[in-house]
């Protein structure tokens, strides 16, 4: 953020917040018709949000003694003192990188695993921790971060009331939907949601249609990679991360979700023609809430022939958390323009990762190139309905897709997407056994109908069965999960319990 920071604490400094964000916006504008963005090939990049539990596999709050033990630059703190979090070297996406990256997270996380064991925790990569109860979520266990209690601070006061989180889940096998309804005064429920962040960067031309492409996937990548069924004792959605994320950090209480204000939790509204579109919506519909100003004025920085940080627009649009966020970065001097995609939830497995990103480089690169685009065939409302109806039902859902209609996901990846991430990922140069390994995993799961959460729901109906309160089975499963996980097999191979 610079040396000289001033955090906006009246209503005069908030205008100028907006104010400096608007001129940011004009620096962006400025910068996309000059150019001068990074021309280098396909980078990927990958972030992945981790669990922390104790010997019982329930959340050990030791987020700050861990990452002293590991001492690695890549891991960092996350919201609760039970996550951490590993950002991954950026890479070419070309080649056998895939598989070198499969290797390089085998062996970090094998070595952080190793030294969280030393401060009496063990890793765990899920969607969302099964053992966490309501207590694990009283704001005691925030993060000692600044900006983390500020950000809870702020979302309290605009929203002026406590959150709700209200869920109805998708029934396991022979038994009614379970339902949530918990009062929440912090936002430590978001801490409950771990996931895989995929970045790709791509050319300014090029963004648009990457990530129209990738807002046309986002259902299905739910719907296959599904790992977050249980939250609080509670069988819920799939992908509970979704509904999750959304009621954890809503600023709305509900007058303003009947006035159609928009969530900061957004899947967006329309396609986009540039990635200015995206930055200019963050400005005009969200206020600020961690409104700090940055001493650099960009237009001044970019009449000195340097790219500006552009520092109150980014932070602004960290606390806008869409499923597929535009990034605006600066490496080696050089500016560049990144697609987040933030729909997958961590784990099973690293293979399991790195396959899930194999498909969605691959399937978002046929989509990107096609001639007649797929999203001029389909609305945004029914890429959004996909999103919701992946989340909840995974392989269960039916999909809208152009030319196919409704379409169950496993059908849908085999018979067109799977063939089209082959053709995309072999357009990047991805090598013939990378595409083989990755998508071949891929298209077994759809095989096998089987997600992370398809084998924690069956884990846990089976052990109930056997006469386990819920509690127990969770536990039980929990414990079977992180040595199969740990073993680095795909779930697809994962026997039942």
């Amino acid at each position: 953020m610079g040396q000289n920071v001033v955090i906006a604490s009246d209503g005069l400094d908030r205008q100028r917040y907006r104010a400096k964000m608007r001129r940011c916006l004009d620096a962006l504008g400025r910068m996309l018709t000059e150019g001068g963005f990074d021309a280098a090939p396909p980078q990927m990049g990958m972030e992945i949000e981790l669990n922390l539990v104790d010997d019982g596999l329930g959340p050990a709050m030791l987020n700050s003694t861990v990452l002293e033990k590991i001492d690695d630059p890549c891991y960092t703190l996350e919201l609760g003192q039970h996550n951490l979090e590993l950002n991954v070297r950026p890479r070419p996406l070309g080649g056998t990188q895939s598989i070198e990256l499969e290797d390089e997270l085998t062996d970090s996380l094998a070595g952080a695993s190793a030294k969280a064991r030393d401060a009496g925790a063990r890793l765990v990569i899920i969607g969302t921790l099964p053992t966490l109860r309501p207590e694990h979520m009283d704001i005691r266990w925030l993060t000692q971060k600044a900006r983390y209690r500020r950000l809870n601070d702020q979302i309290f006061a605009a929203r002026g009331e406590e959150l709700v989180l209200n869920m109805e889940g998708t029934p396991l096998p022979g038994r009614r939907a379970e339902k949530l309804r918990k009062m929440q005064d912090s936002i430590l429920a978001e801490a409950a949601c771990t996931s895989t962040q995929l970045h790709l960067q791509v050319a300014p031309e090029q963004f648009a249609a990457n990530w129209n492409a990738a807002q046309c996937l986002a259902g299905v990548q739910v719907a296959i990679a599904a790992n977050s069924p249980f939250l609080l004792r509670k069988a819920l959605w799939h992908e509970t991360r979704i509904p999750l994320f959304l009621q954890a950090t809503d600023t709305r209480p509900e007058e303003l979700k009947n006035q159609g204000v928009r969530p900061r939790v957004w899947f967006g509204e329309r396609w986009i023609t540039s990635i200015f579109d995206l930055f200019e919506e963050n400005v005009r519909y969200f206020p600020g809430l961690l409104p700090e100003l940055d001493d650099e004025d960009p237009l001044e920085a970019l009449d000195r022939g340097r790219p500006p940080r552009l520092s109150e627009l980014r932070l602004h649009n960290g606390t806008i958390w869409r499923w597929n966020r535009p990034v605006y970065d600066i490496s080696d001097d050089v500016p560049h323009l990144r697609v987040e995609n933030r729909v997958l939830p961590a784990g099973p497995t690293v293979a399991d990762m790195v396959a899930n990103a194999a498909f969605f480089y691959g399937a978002q690169r046929a989509l990107a190139t096609q001639d007649y685009p797929l999203w001029t065939q389909m609305s945004f409302q029914a890429a959004e309905e996909n999103l919701h109806a992946g989340a909840r039902h995974a392989f269960g859902s039916q999909l809208y897709w152009p030319g196919a209609g409704w379409v169950p996901p496993d059908e849908l990846v085999l018979r067109k997407l799977l063939p089209m991430a082959h053709e995309g990922l072999a357009d990047c140069g991805v090598a013939d056994s990378a595409r083989e390994r990755y998508l071949g995993i891929i298209e077994r799961r759809c095989l096998a109908r089987r997600t992370g959460s398809s084998w924690q729901r069956e884990s846990v109906a089976t052990l109930e069965a056997s006469g386990l309160d819920r509690e127990a089975a969770l536990t039980s499963m929990m414990r079977a999960y992180v040595e199969l996980s740990e073993s680095g097999e795909p779930v697809h191979t994962w026997p039942s319990l």
